[in-house]
């Protein structure tokens, strides 16, 4: 039986346990008319039906799930022959691997002997019991939660706290969750962080102006050693960004002020949803659109004025890259400005300053620290961008500030060095999580000043 299908089945369970505790409710109060001699509503004792026959069915066929292959695995492998499971650890996993693949109908990688036929019928055999085991251990389960759940309902029952508190558990949980996850990846990326370090200084790093991570095989070859100067990947991703920036803040900026200010309700119900459709534009459409479009119109008009231009560049880069965030700073801003108290418009009005007056000097001002946030978070947005960059700005490490010229970014630099089989004990591969804890401290900063900003608005507006 599919996982899918178990969770239909305890869904539907649990549907059927909410209706009885609900009924069972009512019939203990004596009747709907009585419900107010309850402690809490039906719907509470139909939820609290619902828990016990659902929470306890789904651990069970969670945590059955996850052993199952193992357990069944290890079964399979100590009924075959000594001779066959007797071997090296590295041709025992290609041996469960291509056993698993027998099982499943896949190509498998080696000879397919008797014994190993023999393992798949059994491990074939185990699994159809086992899922068979599993489907009778959940509706027993289920169903035992939910006797157990009707024959505690009574008025005084306080269902609805009962409830509530399991709500709130899986809240919390999903909420650990959320700060568990984030905890991991970064001592993940600060731990072969520290790795890096220890082959290659931290000055070098943050201050040298040659990146060649590349390891020569040979050690007459350029470059033997390596170069992991990060310099001209912070000026590239600086730079895009600047571009970007100088891009979508006018324009995102004017266009919260007119829909906020100026336009109305039935163009502003049609322009925000069109404006915000941007940011959900797959950024490998923005790459397409800026390496076949953008690019060689930036490299034709730099051509028609006598400039150089590469093919790739970071201003056809910054150029795409600023209208994907612009979004992000239209509604943003647009959210604050409309934040702004009426009363400091009608004050602005009564002393006699006209609407445009009244936006540049009252409205704006107010909204200055909201807007400021926005800003923020939208280039941190930017700092983070991939896609785009690898498609028009190229993978060149160049340590400049001309626009024209092709340039990369830390997070092109972290996807090129982490392509394809790399050993993890080379500083190549490391300095993929050098740059990596880099970008996370500075998107992080950028964001915690963000967020600051727009708490401290809210408080002096809300």
């Amino acid at each position: 039986m599919h996982p899918m299908l178990f969770l239909a089945v305890l869904l539907g369970l649990s549907a059927f346990a909410y209706q009885v505790g609900r009924r069972r409710s009512v019939t203990v109060a004596g009747g709907l008319q009585h419900a107010g001699t309850l402690h809490s509503r039906p719907s509470y004792y139909g939820a609290y039906a619902a828990l016990w026959a659902l929470v306890p069915a789904l651990a069970v066929l969670f945590f059955w799930l996850v052993f199952e292959q193992s357990v069944i695995t290890e079964v399979v492998l100590a009924g075959m022959p000594p001779e066959v499971r007797e071997v090296a650890p590295d041709r025992l996993n290609l041996l469960v691997n291509d056993l698993r693949n027998l099982v499943k109908g896949n190509i498998v990688a080696g000879h397919v002997g008797p014994a190993m036929q023999a393992a798949a019928e059994h491990y074939r055999s185990l699994a159809a019991t086992s899922h068979a085991a599993l489907g009778v251990l959940v509706v027993v389960i289920a169903a035992g939660g939910l006797m157990l759940a009707r024959s505690r309902i009574t008025p005084t029952l306080q269902a609805r706290n009962r409830v509530e508190q399991v709500v709130t558990t899986f809240l919390l949980a999903s909420s650990l969750v959320a700060i568990f996850t984030t905890v991991g990846i970064a001592l993940s990326v600060l731990f072969e962080s520290l790795r890096f370090f220890q082959a290659v200084p931290v000055t070098e790093f943050l201050f040298g102006t040659n990146w060649s991570p590349q390891m020569a095989i040979r050690a007459d070859q350029v470059g033997s050693s390596g170069a992991f100067g990060a310099v001209p990947l912070f000026t590239g991703t600086l730079l895009i960004a600047l571009i970007a920036m100088l891009v979508a803040v006018p324009i995102g900026l004017t266009s919260a002020i007119y829909l906020s200010e100026y336009a109305d309700r039935r163009f502003r119900a049609v322009a925000k949803p069109l404006l915000e459709i941007l940011a959900g534009v797959p950024t490998v459409v923005y790459g397409f659109f800026a390496a076949l479009v953008v690019a060689p119109l930036v490299r034709e008009a730099g051509r028609y004025l006598g400039l150089d231009v590469a093919s790739e560049s970071a201003l056809a880069a910054g150029l795409v890259m600023g209208v994907m965030i612009i979004p992000f700073i239209s509604s943003l801003s647009d959210d604050v400005i409309n934040a702004v108290p009426q009363s400091l418009r009608d004050g602005s009005y009564a002393l006699g300053a006209t609407q445009s007056e009244t936006i540049r000097r009252v409205v704006i001002p107010a909204a200055l620290p909201g807007i400021a946030g926005g800003i923020l978070l939208a280039m941190s947005r930017a700092i983070g961008e991939t896609m785009i960059v690898v498609m028009a700005a190229g993978l060149s490490a160049n340590l400049t500030a001309n626009p024209l010229a092709a340039v990369t970014t830390v997070t092109v630099q972290i996807a090129t060095l982490l392509v394809g089989d790399q050993e993890f004990d080379s500083p190549k591969t490391l300095a993929a999580f050098a740059l990596g804890l880099v970008l996370f401290l500075v998107t992080l900063t950028l964001n915690v000043i963000a967020l600051h900003i727009v708490r401290k608005y809210r408080e002096q507006y809300e």
